[in-house]
């Protein structure tokens, strides 16, 4: 099946999508790779006001490099989802909602997931280029100092995307 989703419905269409699904993502994201997950679990730890609401939030595992002049970003194509793995159930149980990436998740990860009722999604690795045209704007909102690591919110418009871990355990890399 194909969906077409704005991200703050995310959480409700969840409980529909199956593994090998297509999704076609409008509207707020939120980037996030180690450092800043890092960052992020510690302000949880210690009480501090995060760069964005958890709650139903949709993180994607990028660094996007600068934006030429006609674009809003530059390439912004996902990075490697297990080195998130050690945060992610932390962030699934605090509210996030989706998690795009690529690659397989851990057990604890998949468990999250279901548990949480969230979803990941893959999107194809190594199409950074044209990944970013499908999104609209860019800004930086924390973490400045990590560079291109810092968490930035994106306006994906149209972006293609693959559910890979349902909340009912399905899950296209154990097939």
């Amino acid at each position: 099946m194909e969906y077409i989703i704005h991200s703050n419905q995310i959480r409700k269409y969840a409980p529909v999508l199956k593994a090998g699904d297509r999704v076609i993502l409008s509207g707020e994201v939120y980037t996030s790779r180690d450092a800043a997950h890092k960052r992020i679990v510690d302000a949880l730890d210690n009480g501090e006001k995060l760069p964005y609401d958890l709650k139903d939030a949709v993180i994607y595992y990028a660094g996007p490099t600068p934006a030429p002049k006609h674009l809003s970003v530059g390439s912004c194509g996902p990075t490697t989802s297990g080195r998130m793995d050690v945060f992610s159930p932390r962030l699934l149980d605090e509210g996030v909602a989706a998690m795009i990436g690529k690659g397989e998740r851990n057990d604890a990860v998949c468990e999250s997931i279901i548990k949480n009722k969230a979803v990941y999604l893959c999107a194809v690795g190594g199409a950074g280029a044209l990944a970013s045209k499908c999104i609209a704007k860019c800004d930086v909102i924390a973490y400045d100092d990590l560079g291109c690591e810092s968490v930035k919110k994106l306006i994906f418009d149209s972006f293609p995307l693959t559910v890979a871990i349902d909340c009912s355990g399905g899950n296209i890399f154990k097939r």
